[in-house]
């Protein structure tokens, strides 16, 4: 029996065979491949089977079943995870199969009705989500890692107290600017006690439209929790009104596309109207302000390519004079 080439049987690909073998799973089935930044995963109708492909992510899955674990009781709609562990391939993790598509694969060809639904059942369920305590500590093992002096895969979520570590680490690239790390500095220093009163709650920490699963209209589950950790609830505004604004920078896989920010102007609104205490922060812009000057310093203080911190130190730059990605947003 052949399929199309991005359908595969266990008995087709040793190392799905492996991985279902591990977990002690059935060995049968039809599994769709799919490609991700950071992991292949293989979709079947009971079973989403994960490998980790970037060994920098290492204690990803391990993180995500310890966050997953968290959700126990809680009204949040999300993936049973099944089994995980590191074998001969790589770490795996398998997750019960969630009926319906991503946001990302739904958006285009939903009316405006049920997009609004969508995004106000994202809201419901962001409320229970971020009801949930953590020790304040909680942090992706990658992100520690990295504060520790290790290698940054990567650039986000934002942590508020490390922020005026990155203007340090910034300091010591050959190519810096050192004036604008200074007013960087005190930019920072001057807004950091708009912090100082806030209690951690869990973040999800990588929200936007490939990490979201809608059925029928509704939320179905939020999933990948590899990067959550405790921080304010509205830290999680920031990936998620990027999103909302630069699109077509997130795409579901490196080949693929992103949707056109268009169509998602209504997004940050439509959330508010579900979930209003989150927007109801005081100083909320100089908030998400604080957020994206984070994830900037941390591409300019971090990433490996010269072209890529300076257009951080660019956008850092407009920042600083009140220009970013969230002008003209309304919600």
């Amino acid at each position: 029996m052949t399929h199309p080439t991005w359908f595969v049987e266990p008995a087709e690909d040793p190392v799905l065979l492996r991985t279902l073998e591990a977990a002690g799973l059935p060995t049968t089935g039809r599994f769709h491949l799919k490609a991700g930044w950071v992991s292949r995963a293989w979709v079947g109708d009971e079973y989403v089977v994960r490998l980790n492909t970037d060994r920098r992510h290492r204690d990803a899955y391990r993180h995500e079943a310890a966050v997953v674990g968290l959700l126990a009781g809680a009204q949040v709609p999300h993936a049973r995870l099944l089994a995980h562990d590191d074998g001969p391939d790589g770490p795996w993790c398998i997750s019960e199969r969630l009926p319906g598509q991503t946001l990302h694969e739904a958006w285009p060809a939903a009316d405006p009705a049920t997009r609004q639904a969508m995004i106000e059942s994202l809201g419901s369920a962001l409320r229970a989500l971020h009801r949930i305590r953590v020790p304040a500590g909680l942090l992706p093992p990658w992100l520690a890692g990295a504060l520790g002096g290790e290698p940054w895969p990567a650039f986000h979520p934002p942590v508020v107290s490390a922020t005026l570590q990155q203007v340090e680490a910034a300091r010591r690239q050959p190519d810096h600017d050192s004036r604008l790390l200074v007013d960087v500095a005190g930019w920072i220093q001057e807004r950091l006690a708009l912090f100082a009163a806030d209690e951690p709650v869990l973040v999800h920490g990588d929200l936007h439209g490939s990490n979201v699963i809608v059925d029928r209209g509704r939320v179905s589950g939020i999933i990948d929790f590899a990067e959550a950790l405790a921080q304010p609830a509205d830290a999680e505004l920031d990936t998620f009104l990027r999103w909302c604004a630069r699109a077509r920078e997130y795409p579901p896989t490196p080949h693929a596309a992103g949707l056109d920010e268009t169509t998602l102007a209504d997004l940050p609104g439509w959330l508010h109207s579900a979930y209003p205490e989150l927007f109801e922060r005081e100083h909320l812009r100089e908030r998400l302000n604080f957020y994206d000057l984070y994830v900037e310093l941390a591409i300019y203080a971090h990433h490996p390519q010269p072209e890529t911190r300076e257009a951080a130190g660019n956008r850092i730059t407009g920042l600083l004079s009140g220009r970013n990605h969230l002008d003209g947003m309304t919600w």
